[in-house]
């Protein structure tokens, strides 16, 4: 009966995204949804593409193991990113009516620091979306005990999630989003109250974990701790914000206050609902410590499947595996989009220009397919946890496009120059220290961002022997264009 109602599940959210997807006329549709969202389909696809397998999963398995301290990167980090984004990057990025992130990068600069900063952002969702299949493969293990195994079930997800997606696009993602959302948190504020009760009550729960040390947040004061702690929340917190799936959310709102407004607001309930499962995880320690605490050693992310498995009831099984497979399709399907927009628009219609948009769109549906192939492969071939994953994919977008964005929208004098010798520094930097230079203390990409950003200032204010090919930016930037309220995209 589970599995009956999980296959319904997915033939609807199918279903939806494909009936969502018959309104996809133009590559604008496809990538941006038009630029018409309102505010709550902002916030829930802002916290829908975040609330995925490493949110469930990943996280909470996590929360068991180390506590908040291990917890810094995800949810701390990646909801400040969010909050950061809206506050600080949302209305400067939203007036200038781009297609994808890697159009600033063109704007600003010039074709050279678009190709590099986008092929850093493509590959940094690599890990991202791959965590995803791997999440769905371990679901479709799971409620079908063992009949499907996790390979078979990464391949039959991936190609669910593929469909809708290629079809629909960012439309078909942002109405999935506002649906799986309610899901989501009804599902889950439903599963915290049954689990609770088996724990002895919330306040059992909390206080054993903050008895145990499981709620400190801040290592103690010695800098051998501070600075992996900071480097891990710094990765996501910073390295998220140079992302073409912030940037479509930010882009697809019908006005810069609903971008604004729908970034924060699905940053906080972000971080709200990410307790949510960690709560789940630990509960699970305290109704049967034995079993789960081996479990915890062995395989933690089977913690929270194997809890509601073996004390709820069918009707909370349901819900919690509808609740998972909500969030898991939305942060996969907005993932795998993402980064296939980005190679499109930044890459191939470089390489070809004079595309007509009919042309363009199903060039952006063939390069999904293509990019859900390599990472189907790469999650196959994985043995990261989901978590080590995620947490991974930011540190190339940290070290080389984190840097000439920030510095492109807030300094004046950041040059074409300063931008590539930022890239090289920062990437140069973080692989060498990463492969070669491996210090117990220092982050590699820790070193990669302070790398990034000193090559940044001295190629900027060095005598430039690098010709912008920008200068429209600085006509666009910092008031209300024409264009940003039409529905024309610049390439």
């Amino acid at each position: 009966m589970l599995l009956g109602f999980v296959i319904a599940y997915l033939l609807l959210s199918m279903g939806i995204g494909l009936i969502a997807a018959l309104r996809v006329t133009t590559s604008k549709d496809f990538a941006v949804a038009g630029r018409g969202l309102p505010l709550p389909v902002v916030t829930a696809t802002v916290f829908a593409t975040w609330f995925g397998s490493e949110a469930v999963l990943g996280v909470s398995a996590q929360f068991v193991r180390e506590g908040l301290q291990g917890v810094v990167a995800d949810p701390f980090g990646s909801s400040m990113c969010l909050m950061l984004a809206g506050l600080f990057f949302a209305k400067r990025l939203y007036r200038l009516n781009l297609l994808t992130i890697g159009d600033y990068y063109k704007q600003r600069y010039n074709r050279g620091v678009e190709v590099l900063c986008t092929l850093c952002i493509v590959a940094s969702y690599l890990g991202w979306v791959s965590a995803q299949i791997k999440a769905l493969g371990l679901v479709f293990f799971i409620v079908t005990d063992g009949y499907v195994s996790q390979h078979n079930g990464m391949i039959l997800g991936a190609a669910i999630v593929l469909t809708y997606t290629t079809f629909g696009g960012m439309l078909s993602v942002a109405v999935l989003d506002f649906v799986q959302m309610s899901v989501i948190m009804v599902g889950m504020l439903y599963i915290a109250y049954l689990i609770s009760g088996l724990a002895g009550g919330a306040d059992v729960v909390v206080t054993h974990a903050l008895n145990a040390g499981k709620l400190n947040l801040f290592p103690e004061a010695k800098w051998e701790l501070w600075v992996p702690f900071l480097g891990a929340w710094m990765t996501m917190m910073l390295g998220s914000i140079p992302q073409q799936d912030v940037f479509q959310r930010i882009s697809s709102a019908k006005n810069e206050k609903v971008a604004v407004q729908g970034s924060l607001l699905g940053a906080s309930i972000y971080l709200l609902f990410a307790f949510v499962p960690m709560f789940l995880a630990y509960s699970a320690t305290l109704i049967d410590p034995a079993k789960f605490g081996a479990l915890v050693q062995t395989d933690s992310q089977m913690v929270l499947p194997t809890l509601i498995l073996s004390h709820t009831p069918l009707v909370a099984q349901i819900v919690f595996f509808g609740a998972l497979l909500s969030a898991i399709m939305s942060c996969s399907s907005a993932t795998l989009l993402a980064p296939s927009v980005s190679f499109s628009e930044n890459i191939i219609r470089g390489l070809i220009p004079g595309m007509s948009d009919k042309t363009f769109l199903l060039v952006m549906r063939l390069v999904i397919v293509c990019f859900a192939a390599v990472v189907l492969m790469f999650a196959l071939g994985s043995s990261s946890s989901i978590f080590e994953m995620v947490e991974s994919a930011y540190k190339v977008t940290l070290v080389a496009a984190f840097t000439p964005l920030a510095a492109g929208l807030f300094w004046s004098r950041a040059s074409t120059q300063g931008a590539l010798m930022s890239i090289a520094f920062g990437l140069v930097t973080w692989l060498l220290c990463e492969t070669l230079l491996q210090h117990e203390v220092w982050p590699a990409q820790m070193l990669g961002l302070g790398a990034a950003v000193v090559g940044m200032v001295l190629g900027s204010l060095l005598p430039q022997k690098i010709s912008p090919e920008g200068s429209k930016y600085h006509a666009l930037h910092g008031r209300h264009s024409a264009a940003a309220q039409t529905h024309h995209v610049p390439h």
